[in-house]
């Protein structure tokens, strides 16, 4: 029997009063892999990512987790489920070290008073972030004098190490140079193939032919390209798809 999916949403509809905001969309992600989420603003990406996150319940449509029906009442039904999010500001703290940014709202304490067990979270910290592959000069520095590339990958980490299953990432690439844009990149790659399942939510075409294995497109509420293999468009074909100027039905007529 076939592996099922980490989580797939199958024709989900999301209404705020007389507004529809999502019409009929469908997203899969498997562990292991990259899902490319595109489409331009408006197009339903947020709501749709909402209703992932547990922000938002359906009006109709399905939600299953690794083949088994779940709807999520709140943001940390879908975390206990392992769905976390990198939004764009990271969720870090520039002021604090990397270890108290990377046990921010987890933090261990001393018994019996409670006190923050400083020492264990940093040596933690930095052994997390070696298996990982991410090096740190010091786990005391603030977070706040790494590189963009650098802070990105570590909020990354911090949700793989706590136990994250999917990892959604909300324009992971914005703003950063070109060597840290590669940092990023190649992290990415590398969390994939511990078996991370991980949705990319991004505006570059480039950056999604880099990692991606598929390729959902929104336009209008509706998903209107659903899993396309990532060998089977061109970045500037992605871009038409996005755009409308270009259907599924045509890419795969001149193949």
């Amino acid at each position: 029997m076939a592996t099922p999916p980490l989580l797939e949403l199958r024709d989900i509809r999301k209404r705020f009063g007389h507004v529809e905001a999502v019409r009929r969309a469908s997203l899969t992600v498997a562990a292991g892999q990259v899902t490319a989420l595109l489409g331009d603003n408006g197009a339903g990406k947020s709501t749709l990512v909402k209703v992932m996150q547990g922000y938002h319940a359906p009006s109709s449509g399905t939600i299953r987790l690794e083949g088994r029906p779940v709807r999520f009442a709140s943001p940390a039904d879908a975390r206990a489920a392992g769905i976390e999010t990198v939004p764009q500001d990271l969720g870090l703290v520039p002021l604090m070290s990397i270890y108290r940014n990377f046990f921010l709202g987890r933090e261990l304490t001393k018994k019996p008073f409670g006190f923050l067990d400083h020492r264990k979270m940093r040596t933690i910290c930095t052994e997390a972030l070696s298996r990982m592959g991410i090096r740190v000069r010091d786990a005391g520095e603030e977070v706040g004098n790494l590189s963009g590339g650098e802070r990105q990958s570590i909020a990354i980490a911090r949700a793989e190490h706590f136990g994250a299953k999917l990892v959604i990432l909300d324009e992971p690439t914005s703003a950063l140079s070109v060597k840290q844009t590669r940092m990023v990149l190649d992290y990415i790659v590398d969390a994939k193939r511990r078996g991370l399942a991980i949705l990319f939510i991004t505006h570059n075409m480039a950056h999604v032919k880099a990692v991606a294995d598929g390729v959902t497109v929104m336009r209008q509420g509706e998903s209107v390209v659903e899993n396309l293999p990532i060998e089977a468009a061109t970045a500037d074909e992605l871009g038409r798809l996005v755009m409308g100027t270009l259907t599924v039905e045509q890419l795969a007529g001149r193949a």
